[in-house]
């Protein structure tokens, strides 16, 4: 008898501490999602931002301008504002985070 009620709750621990792990992988995964979100967020806010700087710049001349030097230019401003935000010290992404994660508890979900 003492063996079969031993197994029980072993069973029943080993489903518990499964269980568990499952909701902290999830809340693990949500929170990188979340955290992906907000640097990408940060990133397009950085882009847009040093876009700006480069508004006034002319490159007429003989090896300057067009479309594609426009279409290169937009690229580049994109890659800056990703390595801006990689570095974090902006700190947009860090509030923006917070405030996902802040709505997704309000809501119910695993954080």
């Amino acid at each position: 008898m003492t063996d079969i009620l031993s197994n029980t709750y072993v069973n029943t621990a080993m489903l518990t501490s499964q269980a568990l792990g499952d909701k902290s992988a999830a809340a693990l995964k949500n929170r990188q999602e979340a955290q992906a979100a907000a640097e990408d967020f940060e990133a397009f806010f950085l882009s847009k931002m040093t876009e700006t700087m480069f508004e006034g710049i002319s490159t007429d001349g003989p090896f300057g301008g067009g479309n594609a030097e426009k279409v290169y230019r937009s690229l580049l401003i994109n890659e800056y504002g990703k390595a801006m935000a990689k570095t974090g010290t902006v700190g947009v992404a860090d509030y923006v985070m917070s405030s996902i994660l802040q709505m997704q508890e309000a809501s119910g979900l695993e954080v």
